[in-house]
């Protein structure tokens, strides 16, 4: 039998949750040597929840030869500096979204990784549900033909509640409000599977209903690779929140995206849904949510590893949607 691969968790908060859910269903093929937090209390809370080992020494955990990689959830201010470390050690990396603060900070992430050799994998889940490969595979045989127009609309809500924990929508702890934050599930998703060539025209706000030093709200027109308009909304101003949705208009047919529940409609009267597995976070409880996405992409990451290929997110490929977010927003100050 292959030996299982030593996993070691860096950061306890909420992220960990649905990552730490995957990787007791994985524990056949990883096995999870620790979990680190700077905080004790945290530490503690956290192994009152799940049998994986606690510590806040992360120096002892990047020392120990058994940890194979690492699943970097701390802020998106400290993904370059940690995630670097645990390169230096000789650990592959997946690292939670957004890549890092800045498009500048996520190349040096991205070079670090490709100095190593090891792999970097970003938790961009919304990739890997079912209903997402199924429109990606719709689009790359063909079955809907050439994209004519597309749209994303992310009407999620988060309370002011949210906004008002230290650090939560501000430059310095997040690097951005709704684009880099929330909607970059699905705007990664979308760039992915029309592509996006350029940025039409942008607006961007910070609406009535937040206190926030970042924006709550961007809309934006675009083209997609081929040369399509398509169409951007995305806010955390839309109580009580509604799922995500990606509309794709083909000249074989139609897809619509909403939350994880595919439906395809084709010219000819063929027609198909792929259910949702769940919800998808788009209210004030951030975690509502199934883990499955979580579980696949740990589970690719892992046989990117052991196939030495790389996982179905890169780096490369998260800098890709970083920089579209950075085009949007300096298209809306312009």
């Amino acid at each position: 039998m292959t030996r299982k691969l030593g996993i070691a968790v860096i950061g306890l908060g909420p992220a960990s949750l649905p990552h730490s859910k995957s990787l007791v269903d994985l524990a056949d093929r990883a096995q999870t040597l620790w979990a680190v937090s700077r905080t004790p209390d945290r530490a503690k809370a956290y192994s009152q929840q799940f049998p994986f080992p606690t510590t806040t020494d992360l120096d002892a955990v990047l020392a120990d030869p058994a940890v194979d990689a690492a699943i970097v959830l701390t802020p998106p201010s400290s993904h370059l500096d940690v995630s670097a470390r645990c390169l230096e050690a000789g650990k592959h990396v997946l690292v939670e979204k957004p890549l890092e603060l800045t498009s500048e900070r996520g190349q040096r992430l991205v070079d670090a990784a490709r100095r190593s050799g090891k792999v970097l994998g970003v938790t961009l889940q919304h990739r890997v549900r079912p209903a997402s490969l199924r429109l990606r595979a719709a689009l790359q045989s063909g079955e809907l033909g050439a994209v004519q127009a597309a749209a994303l609309s992310v009407p999620w809500w988060r309370p002011q509640s949210y906004y008002d924990e230290p650090g939560r929508g501000t430059l310095a702890r997040d690097g951005g409000g709704v684009l880099l934050t929330q909607a970059i599930h699905s705007l990664d998703l979308f760039r992915s599977l029309v592509g996006v060539s350029r940025v039409v025209a942008a607006q961007s706000r910070t609406t009535a209903l937040h206190r926030m030093e970042t924006e709550d709200y961007v809309s934006a027109l675009l083209e997609t690779e081929n040369g399509a308009p398509a169409t951007l909304m995305a806010t955390t101003a839309a109580y009580p929140g509604y799922p995500e949705r990606i509309e794709i208009t083909g000249t074989k047919g139609h897809a619509s995206l909403i939350g994880g529940r595919l439906s395809l409609a084709f010219l000819d009267g063929g027609e198909e849904v792929v259910e949702a597995e769940g919800s998808t976070g788009s209210g004030a409880n951030i975690m509502d949510f199934p883990h499955d996405a979580h579980r696949a992409i740990i589970a690719d990451f892992l046989d990117a590893i052991e196939q030495g290929r790389d996982p179905v997110v890169t780096g490369e490929e998260a800098l890709a949607s970083q920089r579209l977010v950075d085009d949007i927003l300096a298209a809306a100050c312009s």
